[in-house]
């Protein structure tokens, strides 16, 4: 007997902003950098809700939000800014040592 499987997608389970600060905040340790990277979470944190709506919330069209947290994505800082209080996470700045 076969076993079927499916893809998993961290969208389905990201349903509170404690979720999504906890995803988020992984996706910025694994990012190490790489803006990329943190640009591919934001789009499957705005893919767990109402994309239509969170849009509109943002101030931005379904097809402008799509197109900023798209691979080819460059949205702005207050872009990234709206997007993260609609979706009601807050960013944090430690310091850390930095050797020059």
């Amino acid at each position: 007997m076969k076993t079927k499987t499916r893809n998993w997608d961290a969208a389905e389970h990201l349903d509170s902003p404690s979720l999504i600060a906890a995803y988020l905040e992984a996706a910025l340790i694994e990012a190490k950098g790489d803006p990329q990277f943190l640009l591919t979470a934001l789009n499957t944190v705005a893919r767990a809700g109402n994309f239509s709506e969170l849009s509109r919330e943002v101030g931005m069209s379904r097809k402008g939000l799509y197109k900023a947290l798209s691979t080819d994505g460059n949205p702005s800082f207050t872009s990234i800014m709206q997007l993260l209080n609609t979706l009601g996470v807050e960013v944090h700045f430690n310091a850390q040592k930095v050797s020059r």
